[in-house]
């Protein structure tokens, strides 16, 4: 991807709308553009968190638990969506794997380069809330959904006459 293109792609995010010109073009010249194929890996859980990374094209899978060969989708992430950025504010390593879910293009952006624009941007920290907010409430719904069909499975199977 050109440069001209990568500063195009992050004018478009709403994240990085308000960002001074200036910073953007730093931050795209900082970029990374990645192509992933069909079910390879962006990163693995338990690996350090260095960067974070925002969807161009494609679906990225969540997926837990492949500590043992059994990995969980848990939720898939779409265009201009975040990922990772949890772990960098955490300073804690990947808490999921991420799947490209068919062909996945995605921009890296450099941990302290992220940070920076978001403690330097009012409008940007702003926007992170508001994803993090979001991804708290999808996560939750997720976990509920989860959690009754679980309880419906348990009745079914304890009750033989179904």
């Amino acid at each position: 991807m050109q440069y001209a293109d990568t500063v195009a792609v992050l004018r478009g995010i709403p994240l990085f709308a308000n960002i001074d010109p200036a910073k953007l073009k730093l931050l795209a010249f900082s970029c990374a553009y990645l192509a992933l194929e069909d079910s390879e890996a962006l990163f693995y859980e338990g690996e350090p968190s260095d960067s974070v990374y925002l969807i161009n094209e494609g679906k990225a899978d969540i997926c837990v638990g492949g500590n043992n060969g059994s990995e969980v989708r848990v939720a898939t992430l779409g265009k201009q969506e975040l990922i990772g950025e949890m772990g960098i504010f955490r300073g804690s390593p990947r808490s999921a794997t991420i799947r490209a879910a068919g062909p996945l293009k995605v921009l890296r952006i450099d941990g302290d380069v992220f940070l920076r624009i978001v403690t330097e941007n009012p409008d940007a920290a702003l926007a992170v809330m508001q994803i993090l907010s979001d991804k708290l409430a999808r996560t939750t719904e997720n976990y509920e959904r989860l959690k009754a069909k679980a309880r419906q499975a348990g009745v079914e199977a304890s009750d033989p006459g179904r």
